[in-house]
């Protein structure tokens, strides 16, 4: 009755069932009873009851429901509903907003449920292969509910699927689906599986998913394409991030050169959607991974190499030079060609070549600068120029000298505007960011390059009308002293630190200004803020490059000197401890740890990666000088001679050697020449042995035959060689004359090194009794190893030559008996001839005799005469035995 008023729609009499009681029935009904129906119906009663219920339903059916996909295999619907019912009780997904704690238990129940279904590990294997059903309705759940395991778990899940047999390649599958559901679910599957792994990347990597995710990008319109665009590009970073092995494969498969379409963007760039805006945002990543400064050099330089070949960094030019660009995709271009230019000469080349598209034409580098030094562009976009000027300048002398030049009074184009001017104009602004720019750019166009530094002290500046003009760098200085922004100040002073750096005639010019000593002595010895420090630091620092790169020219600022204006002026622990305190604040930590200049605010750029490699370099050198006294000093500058005298002596010992082993391997090669004709003469010496023998052989036989070998061998003087030996004889000879000669030669140099090698024994005798004795000595024994070494060449010449002349003689007597052998064989030949001749010409008589006689016995028979047959017989057998022994004779 209660089950027809629930039909009927009546209310059933009694308390109401609560839901653990429903479900505990559903699960006692899945696990008992015997029709698939029965099954089926309870499985879809649990699905729709597993979002409400979640936990009930996940602690009492997973067990049951994890046994219906073992058992049910050939029921998709009930394997459907099975799945569905997983997958909601694993998956933390939520449409409503919930709060943080409710968040937090539901984020805590699926990972419980996660790891409760992967205790077993043949849970996974079964899911594996339940995917490769091709039922919709079976797949689809299964690829999601697979999603939410690796989503709680990923890692115990990555390591599960790894060493399951074909599981990757199973899941690899799904991305040629035609059914596009179950692909684009198939790529977020792969995208939390292929997160942080790289055994998994290399596997999905060659089972061709670059291939078929760049298939799926065309088809779906590339940067105009949708949501899956989105995610084929998320998984191709995934497989390409921080994986070595994978960007080469990428780079070898030419699939660098498919990106190029993706940047075609027209000459109408209104009204670009966020989705198309975030595709190319990917995109452009894509390529910067390529050629990442974290990535090694090789690689980045030929991924640089083959970006320029297809026309892809043409291609990002064109954008950066367009407009209508949406801003953060231009910032991002910036950022992408910078990394593509940064360190090729090439593609540096290429970019200083662009024009933008202006009337008249300016260079790209002019139109970036700026918007660099213009206060009112954003300031992301102002870090990516600086970015872009720094890898345009990276390694690339070049570009330097071209920068400096545009400072140059003889460069000067007053119509136009250049770099030079640009960077000079943002120096000095009133935009504490734009002087610090302007400084970094400009000690990059002075990096690790000499000669632009002293190019740089030539430049004048006009700063009022009426006064005359003064250098950059004491113009650079006056600002400093005018006590400006923290920010322009740091700028300045790296920028002077990078450019006297190294350079002694820098040195010489800021230290002529009689000012900046006394400035940086009272900026370091005072007590001040936290920013203040920094701006103590680095001026200890460049008076410590003052004090390792002085030359001594300017006799009030010696090393010795300033040393001593530090230690009565500041002290020589505070000045270390000053100097120290710039690599303990947290801008120089950020700052060092990569190439492109991120920062968070425009307060927070104060530190520039270069510089940092810099101060690490000269931070120990100058704590190191200023604590040496002038008698240490005195000492290392005695040692150093010393060391520069003993190097100069042990280089050309490495000279003298490096020649011997040039001489010594041309003598190796030469005996080898002589082994390999040696043991060629020697095999055609064997050939005329077995020839000969051949020819006794012949001769015996004749001997044998004709028994007239004694008198006939006599008669035989004065015989001929066959052409062909006597050939083989004159070659033998030539090549035995050229061996002399070259024997002769060996015999020469080989003089010509021992007295070389006697000269080189006597120099350490005229050397200063400052060279190091183990050296010499060790020099001594190498340069006697290889006198041993010359003997034994010399002791291998002379055994081939002794060979050379052995061979000689047993060639000359073979070639003599060969020719006797040869005539007795003609003359013999000659008298078997004629003996066959005689023979015949008897035989032919015989015959026409026996003829002649059976025609008279005929004639005698006829007449009746009796003939006396026996006599015949006996005259005819005669007859026959001596032609037989004829021709056995013959």
């Amino acid at each position: 009755m209660n089950f027809f008023r629930g039909v009927m729609g009546g209310q059933p009499a009694g308390p109401q069932p609560s839901g653990a009681e429903t479900i505990q029935k559903l699960c006692d009904r899945v696990a008992s009873s015997t029709l698939l129906d029965d099954r089926r119906d309870a499985v879809r009663a649990l699905k729709s009851l597993s979002k409400k219920y979640r936990l009930e339903v996940g602690t009492q059916a997973m067990d049951h429901l994890i046994r219906i996909l073992q058992t049910d295999r050939s029921d998709s619907e009930i394997l459907g509903y099975a799945l569905d019912t997983l997958y909601n009780i694993i998956c933390n997904d939520e449409e409503e907003e919930q709060e943080e704690t409710q968040q937090k238990q539901v984020d805590d129940l699926g990972a419980q449920f996660t790891d409760r279904f992967i205790q077993d590990q043949e849970n996974i294997t079964l899911l594996l292969t339940i995917l490769e059903e091709f039922d919709f309705h079976v797949r689809l759940p299964g690829v999601k509910l697979l999603t939410a395991l690796l989503k709680n778990q990923c890692a115990q899940l990555q390591g599960i699927i790894l060493v399951s047999p074909m599981g990757v390649s199973r899941l690899m599958d799904l991305l040629a689906d035609s059914r596009e559901v179950i692909r684009n679910d198939g790529l977020l599957l792969l995208l939390q599986l292929t997160k942080g792994n790289a055994a998994i990347q290399k596997i999905v990597a060659f089972e061709n998913a670059f291939e078929r995710l760049l298939d799926i990008i065309t088809e779906e319109g590339s940067s105009d394409g949708g949501i899956v665009v989105e995610d084929c590009l998320l998984l191709l970073l995934n497989l390409l991030k921080n994986n070595s092995s994978n960007q080469n494969f990428f780079k070898e498969g030419s699939y660098i050169q498919r990106m190029k379409p993706w940047f075609e963007v027209g000459d109408d760039n209104s009204g670009w959607s966020a989705q198309k805006v975030t595709n190319l945002h990917y995109m452009l990543q894509l390529v910067r991974v390529m050629v990442s400064p974290v990535n090694s050099p090789g690689a980045t330089a030929s991924c640089q190499k083959a970006m320029f070949q297809c026309g892809l960094l043409q291609q990002l030019c064109t954008i950066l030079m367009a407009t209508g660009v949406p801003a953060d995709i231009l910032t991002e271009t910036i950022n992408t060609v910078s990394e593509v230019i940064r360190g090729s000469q090439v593609n540096q080349d290429y970019f200083a070549s662009v024009n933008a598209p202006s009337n008249p034409p300016r260079p790209a580098i002019v139109v970036l600068l700026m918007s660099m030094v213009n206060e009112r562009q954003p300031f992301v976009l102002r870090c990516a120029v600086l970015y872009c000027f720094q890898c345009f300048l990276y390694k690339n002398q070049k570009g330097q000298g071209e920068i400096v030049a545009t400072l140059l009074p003889s460069t000067i184009d007053a119509n136009s505007i250049s770099a030079g001017q640009l960077l000079c104009g943002g120096l000095f602004s009133a935009d504490s960011l734009s002087n610090w720019c302007a400084a970094v750019a400009l000690g990059h166009a002075l990096q690790d390059n000499l000669t632009q530094k002293e190019q740089l002290l030539r430049v004048q500046l006009a700063t009022s009308l009426g006064k005359p003009p003064v250098s950059l760098l004491q113009q650079c200085t006056n600002i400093l002293s005018q006590g400006s922004k923290v920010q322009t100040r740091v700028g300045l002073l790296m920028l002077l630190c990078t450019w006297i750096s190294n350079c002694p005639i820098a040195v010489t010019h800021f230290l002529h200004n009689q000012e900046n000593v006394p400035f940086l002595t009272a900026q370091i010895s005072e007590n001040l803020g936290e920013d203040e420090r920094l701006v103590q630091g680095l001026c200890a620092l460049l008076l410590g490059i003052c004090i390792y790169y002085n030359d001594n020219s300017l006799e009030n600022y010696t090393k010795e000197k300033l040393k001593q204006l530090i230690e009565k002026r500041i002290g020589k622990e505070n000045f270390v401890e000053k100097l120290g305190f710039i690599t303990k604040h947290e801008l120089y930590s950020r700052a060092a740890q990569k190439p492109q200049p991120t920062f968070s605010t425009p307060e927070h750029m104060l530190f520039d990666h270069e510089f940092t490699k810099l101060f690490k370099e000269l931070e120990g050198v100058i704590t190191k000088a200023v604590h040496k006294s002038s008698e240490e000093e005195k000492k290392e500058e005695e040692v150093k001679k010393t060391l520069e005298q003993h190097d100069s002596i042990v280089t050309q010992y490495k000279d003298l050697i490096r020649e011997q082993d040039t001489h010594i391997k041309a003598l190796k090669e030469q005996v080898a020449g002589l082994t390999s004709q040696s043991e060629e003469m020697q095999t055609t010496i064997t050939q005329q042995l077995s020839q000969i023998q051949q020819h006794k052989d012949q001769y015996s036989i004749l001997k044998l035959k004709l028994g007239k070998s004694g008198d006939q061998g006599s008669a035989l003087d004065g015989a001929q060689v066959n052409g062909l030996q006597q050939e083989e004889l004159t070659q033998l000879r030539e090549e035995l004359d050229e061996l002399r000669g070259q024997q002769s030669l060996l015999q020469t140099q080989l003089s010509d090194k021992d007295a070389l090698i006697n000269s080189m024994a006597s120099a350490p005798a005229t050397v200063d009794g400052a060279v190091d004795a183990s050296k010499v000595a060790e020099l001594e024994n190498l340069l006697a190893s290889q006198n041993e070494e010359m003997q034994k060449l010399k002791d291998e010449l002379t055994s081939l030559s002794s060979n050379r002349t052995a061979l000689d003689t047993e060639l000359a007597s073979a070639n003599s008996t060969v020719a006797i052998l040869q005539a007795e064989k003609t003359k013999l030949q000659n008298e078997v001839q004629e003996t066959k001749k005689e023979q015949d010409e008897l035989l032919m008589l015989l015959a026409d005799q026996d003829q002649k006689i059976l025609s008279l016995k005929q004639k005698l028979k006829d007449l009746g005469e009796t003939i006396e047959d026996e006599d015949d017989l006996d005259t005819r057998d005669q007859f026959e035995e001596e032609d037989e022994e004829e021709e056995d004779d013959e």
